[in-house]
């Protein structure tokens, strides 16, 4: 009797250890693939800080000759006149935001911006920075509040670079909350758990069982602004991102939440928001006490 199991005269053999070695293949010649696309876009995307930085200069001359003209020193104004140069002040502003905000990005793409940890007081760090934009907010007429927090203890992290953080959430909140609005900013340890190895973490991180040995500060700024929908709760730091309402033409670049995460993410730590539609946002960041063991 013949052997049902014997291959049929011109079928393909399957060779031991054939589909992995072209699964293997396959996997090395994507990983190079992705590697040239990365260092394609990286010099692209340095070649155009290049060429953004070159308009710094002619753009800061702008502000002034608008400011000489609008004083009358030069010759009086029609109303008209005045309203066009007060629309070129504000969008000269809105252009050198954005140059301002690509120049960093440009440098995180890069690789060229690093980190100097050093100990320090976050209270301290938190209050400079409200003070940068305390007068920003009372010109809307919104209140800014900051409770210090004496359970904060000194540690190890990048005095500017968390600034450059807390500022980007400040502004953000600032342009989406109405005039008679609260922004609060609030620093506290943190008990986080970390996620296992290889595990992709979504939304807010979970606490240890135990709140008493924090291993991290959550520092927060939260806002009752016009808040985001839920399906944009992640996209919101994506490169260039705007979430599609009309509240979004208010002039952000939307580079400052992208360019936030990057440095959270520099420290070891993790950014997300909470959010509503109609109630407000809360963003928050996480900074490991020990960055050595991130």
């Amino acid at each position: 009797m013949a052997d049902s199991t014997k291959a049929s005269p011109g079928a393909p053999v399957s060779k031991p250890g054939h589909d992995s070695v072209s699964l293997d293949s396959l996997y090395k010649n994507l990983l190079e693939a992705h590697a040239r696309l990365q260092e394609k876009v990286q010099g692209r995307t340095v070649a155009l800080a290049a060429v953004t930085h070159q308009l710094k200069v002619p753009l800061a001359v702008i502000p002034g000759y608008v400011d000489l003209l609008l004083s009358q020193k030069p010759g009086p104004l029609t109303a008209r006149q005045k309203q066009i140069l007060e629309n070129l002040r504000a969008a000269s502003a809105h252009l050198e935001e954005f140059i301002t905000d690509f120049l960093a990005y440009s440098s995180l793409e890069a690789g060229k911006v690093t980190l100097r940890y050093e100990t320090g007081d976050l209270n301290a760090c938190l209050a400079e920075v409200c003070g940068y934009w305390i007068d920003q907010f009372r010109e809307k007429g919104v209140a800014l509040f900051f409770p210090s927090n004496p359970r904060l203890e000194q540690f190890e992290f990048d005095y500017h670079k968390v600034q450059q953080v807390v500022a980007n959430l400040l502004e953000n909140s600032l342009r989406f909350t109405p005039a008679g609005g609260t922004v609060w900013l609030t620093a506290e340890p943190y008990a986080w758990e970390r996620p296992e190895r290889g595990e992709a973490p979504q939304g807010v991180p979970k606490q240890t069982g135990s709140p008493a040995v924090p291993n991290a500060v959550r520092i927060t700024v939260a806002d009752t602004g016009s808040g985001i929908p839920a399906e944009y709760h992640q996209e919101v730091f994506n490169d260039f991102f705007q979430v599609p309402t009309e509240a979004v033409h208010s002039g952000g670049t939307g580079l400052g939440l992208a360019i936030s995460k990057r440095l959270v993410q520099a420290h070891g730590g993790k950014i997300w928001v909470e959010s509503e539609v109609g109630s407000g946002s809360k963003f928050s960041f996480l900074l490991p006490l020990h960055p050595s063991s991130t």
